[in-house]
């Protein structure tokens, strides 16, 4: 939805890398030897460490059966991604970006088991894929979601995947934020991307291959799909690799979105139509006059859309700012929940709307605060 269209003040130096299957080139990645040391470490035998470790060791017997990794052959070649069982039925969730472009596709189970699988339904919104086997019961291992409204920045991550090619690797590291938002695959009408929200941020290594892998809590439950990277890394091949900062796409937007592309197909996001950055820096709000850096300031509106129907305004005026314009709306709380930033109000509506419900935005306009009522629709 346009509401998922942003306008990029700055151009980012740091390189946004899909975790997508890695295509095949017939070389082997290079490892570098770890030098011998001089003298033995002394080991920490103290008795929260061995139970971390120990709970990290169960935990990866028990989870590790249940993810897959997937082998995909397409007209650019063949690539590798990871995915997990969610059913015994033989339903396995990995990236749309995974399989985009498949003609043939292989899932390969920690057991040596392999089997072919169908794409059963894909989600470019949100860069999720469903896919289904045909395979023993004794092969399905389905692995159970966790609240990722639960999830706190800071506690321990795990993830599991197959890294350029090294199946079933086990990674560690934490959440870094919360809340965050991507590029999606879906264009709108003026070729600008959507954007997908409910994205987690870990510094867990993920690299080319965790594609479609999962990200788990200490308890063994998905929190989120692993989904790309940003990283100014590179090998010698041209694949990313990890920078400490990956993105995961949560696991209650999962939850919304894989029962209906089983039972329909697709799944549909709610619609607003509106341009929007991510926040307002000092410097605009002083060239749009606005009283406060909070909020979600309306560049754009498109026509025809529900916020177009509602009322809402884009800015018109010229600033001091070069593609700034100023006398837009500021929509500053949604449904009585305040507005900070633009990924608080798509986190929202991801989260709690669908098409055809509706939201009311307190706005601020020409210093005054009134109150817009509008009826969503679905992305185009």
């Amino acid at each position: 939805m346009k509401l998922s269209v942003r306008v990029l003040p700055v151009i980012l130096v740091l390189v946004l890398a899909l975790l997508s299957c890695r295509i095949e080139t017939g070389s082997p990645a290079k490892t570098t030897p770890v030098p011998a040391a001089t003298s033995a470490p002394q080991i920490n035998t103290s008795s929260s460490v061995i139970t971390q470790q120990d709970a990290l060791i169960t935990l990866y017997e028990r989870v590790a059966p249940g993810v897959v990794t997937i082998r995909v052959l397409t007209d650019q070649g063949d690539g590798l991604g990871s995915g997990f069982v969610i059913d015994k039925e033989g339903h396995i969730v990995t990236n749309y970006h995974v399989v985009e472009g498949v003609t043939d596709l292989e899932v390969d189970f920690q057991s040596g088991y392999k089997v072919r699988g169908e794409v059963v339904a894909t989600d470019i919104d949100s860069d999720l894929a469903v896919l289904k086997v045909d395979a023993p019961a004794d092969q399905l291992y389905p692995l159970v979601f966790g609240d990722s409204d639960q999830v706190k920045v800071g506690q321990t991550v795990i993830a599991i995947g197959n890294p350029f090619g090294l199946n079933g690797t086990m990674t560690v590291g934490i959440v870094s934020s919360m809340g965050r938002t991507l590029e999606s695959f879906r264009q709108s009408s003026s070729g600008a991307y959507f954007t997908a929200g409910g994205i987690i941020q870990t510094d867990t290594a993920i690299n080319p291959g965790n594609s479609g892998g999962p990200l788990l809590n200490l308890q063994g439950e998905v929190i989120g799909v692993n989904r790309a990277i940003e990283t100014s890394n590179f090998t010698a091949t041209g694949e990313p690799t990890n920078s400490g900062i990956g993105f995961a796409i949560s696991s209650n937007i999962i939850q919304r979105v894989v029962p209906h592309l089983i039972a329909d197909g697709k799944y549909d996001y709610p619609y607003l139509g509106i341009s929007s950055t991510e926040d307002i820096s000092l410097l605009q709000a002083e060239a749009l006059g606005l009283p406060q850096t909070t909020g979600v300031y309306v560049h754009v509106v498109t026509p025809g859309s529900p916020a177009d129907k509602a009322g809402l305004r884009g800015g018109t005026q010229s600033t001091s700012i070069a593609g700034l314009s100023a006398g837009g709306d500021l929509l500053i709380a949604i449904d009585g929940q305040e507005l900070q930033t633009f990924s608080d109000m798509l986190n929202y509506l991801f989260a709690n709307k669908s098409p055809g419900d509706k939201v009311v935005f307190t706005v601020l306009r020409d210093d005054k605060t009134i109150e817009v009522e509008l009826t969503l629709d679905k992305r185009p």
